[in-house]
């Protein structure tokens, strides 16, 4: 449970569900207004934390890296909406924010919660206007945004074989008989009967021709990488923001200039 010394340090801070999942910043702390034990807090969630949700405070953790919640982030938020800057729960709602987080609510709550309406709060994002005896304070919204990095897609390199045809002409050459004849003459009288014996002779001619032989080799042809490039890009967002004014009543010295 937080104690009363804690309540101003954990404004501000970031809270985290049961499931370690970060939630958002807490906006405000609700106090029983019977025992001034802190009885909720508000996290600011959605997108931009524009939304406030409840989360009971009973078992709140206060720690170097912030605000330990014993629920986890779902149920936080999907807790029931409620306007966290009316300063107050009715008992209808703070019966639906019980049954929702599956606590128990008993009369002695309710009374407790209705009769004080959870009055003193404590907010990080909003200060009231605060009165003394002679001035007020002004105060006003401001946006905060921010940005948040999200997957929005996957890219994935495969690679896979398919199979084509080739076709490369090779030249092949092979060896063909011809019979060639050739008349005897002066010139080669003498090698033509050089050793003429009349009888029978044979004389053979050896033939070859080139056939074609296929292999196949593996080589690298190219690499292919994925890379990613950051591309920035203007967005605008619009939200409604508060102002303070203050008007006067009677005869008073410079009013005009008051905004």
């Amino acid at each position: 449970m937080l104690s009363q010394e804690q309540l101003q340090n954990v404004l501000g801070e970031t809270a985290y569900g049961s499931d370690g999942e970060k939630l958002g910043k807490v906006a405000r702390v609700f106090l029983d207004n019977a025992s001034g034990a802190p009885e909720w807090v508000t996290v600011q969630t959605g997108l931009f934390g524009t939304r406030e949700s409840f989360v009971p405070a009973g078992d709140a953790v206060l720690g170097e890296e912030g605000l330990t919640l014993p629920f986890a982030k779902d149920a936080v938020k999907d807790a029931p909406q409620v306007n966290a800057e009316q300063g107050e729960l009715s008992p209808e709602e703070e019966a639906e924010l019980y049954r929702h987080y599956q606590l128990d609510y008993t009369t002695n709550t309710a009374d407790s919660s209705a009769s004080t309406g959870t009055g003193e709060t404590a907010d990080a994002s909003t200060t009231d206007v605060q009165t003394t005896d002679d001035a007020m304070t002004l105060s006003e919204e401001r946006l905060r945004v921010g940005t948040e990095k999200v997957a929005t897609g996957r890219v994935r390199l495969r690679k896979y074989i398919v199979t084509e045809e080739q076709t490369i002409t090779v030249p092949v050459t092979r060896e063909e008989v011809r019979l060639e004849r050739v008349p005897i003459t002066d010139g080669n009288v003498d090698e033509a009967t050089d050793g003429i014996d009349l009888g029978e002779a044979e004389h053979e001619v050896v033939l070859t021709e080139e056939r074609v032989v296929v292999t196949k080799e593996t080589v690298p042809v190219e690499r292919v990488a994925l890379a990613k490039e950051t591309i920035t890009e203007d967005q605008q967002v619009t939200e409604q923001v508060r102002k303070e004014r203050i008007e006067t009543e009677g005869d008073v010295a410079g009013a005009d200039d008051i905004s």
